[in-house]
């Protein structure tokens, strides 16, 4: 059985936080203080370190450790702590381990990018990390659904796993999956606000979110019309974003972590730049429309007000 309190926090805002870096591209911890803090205030459910808005794939196996601790420590235990693992089976031990060291009170499970990863491979990578985690609840995050339904419905079955966030653009997918799947599973909405409406429809509940780093009360507005069946109003708040997920969705997704850092940038919070392979900078025309949402917003009062 899922905790209850581990239960509401998957049903609600998975805030995947960003990972700052100084002007020497070297990590800054002290620097996602803030943004913790602003996250937690507004009532965001869990927080996610090493998710891809802390552009996961970037970073060593050693600066993953070193971050999952630095957000346990600037949470505090306030919201739920999620830490992300994943690539080599060694790696995804490795942050599984410091995770729990760390304090976290579920793993949230990547899956493997590998060129030749066979679906029942994938149970065996996710088993082995179950095995490793002392009895931490897991989170599967499913960006491929090609490995099938009956694959996913092993994975499911894999002591352990609590959930899974589903992030492809799939809803009646979806519903055969939660189907199939033991009722104690909470499936989630893994790309972002705007599919959230759709995967409620079919059953998911919950949603993740990289705006969390920028304007978290927004989120948490969105997540409570959903969550009173107040579609109409889930609809108008996520049309208010819309235009900085359509920047964050440029440059085939290339923009995605360099729109929310930018954004950083301009509220008076730099946590430095994207690694390559993202986008850095923004072009110019980009940073343009970024200043017109963000002013549309009111977003930099809101954090000054804050500080104070």
């Amino acid at each position: 059985m899922i905790a209850p309190r581990l239960r509401k926090a998957l049903a609600g805002i998975s805030g995947i936080l960003v990972t700052p870096f100084d002007a020497q591209d070297r990590l800054a911890p002290a620097r996602l203080k803030p943004i913790v803090e602003r996250a937690v205030r507004a009532g965001v459910h869990a927080l996610v370190a090493n998710g891809n808005t802390s552009e996961f794939y970037g970073l060593t196996t050693k600066e993953a450790e070193t971050m999952v601790h630095a957000a346990a420590e600037h949470n505090a235990k306030r919201a739920v702590l999620i830490g992300g693992v994943g690539r080599s089976i060694h790696d995804a031990i490795a942050l599984t381990k410091a995770s729990r060291d760390a304090g976290a009170e579920a793993l949230m499970v990547h899956q493997p990018p590998d060129p030749f990863v066979s679906p029942r491979g994938v149970v065996s990578y996710v088993q082995r990390i179950a095995d490793a985690g002392g009895g931490l609840p897991i989170m599967l995050y499913l960006r491929n659904d090609g490995i099938g339904l009956d694959a996913i419905e092993k994975l499911c079955a894999v002591p352990g796993v609590a959930g899974v966030k589903w992030a492809c653009p799939t809803p009646l997918k979806l519903a055969d999956a939660i189907r199939r799947c033991s009722p104690d599973i909470v499936w989630v909405d893994g790309l972002a606000e705007p599919w959230a409406p759709p995967f409620y429809a079919v059953g998911a509940r919950g949603f993740t979110s990289g705006l969390i780093n920028v304007w978290p009360e927004h989120s948490v507005a969105i997540h409570a019309a959903l969550d009173a069946n107040d579609y109409e109003r889930a609809r108008k708040l996520i049309q208010v974003m819309a235009p900085f997920e359509e920047l964050r969705a440029e440059e085939q997704n290339g923009t995605n972590v360099t729109v929310v850092k930018a954004a950083l940038q301009l509220i008076g919070e730099d946590c430095g730049a994207t690694r390559p392979p993202s986008a850095w900078p923004l072009t110019e025309a980009q940073q343009q429309r970024l200043r017109k949402v963000l002013a549309a917003w009111g977003v930099r009062s809101a954090v000054a007000e804050l500080s104070k």
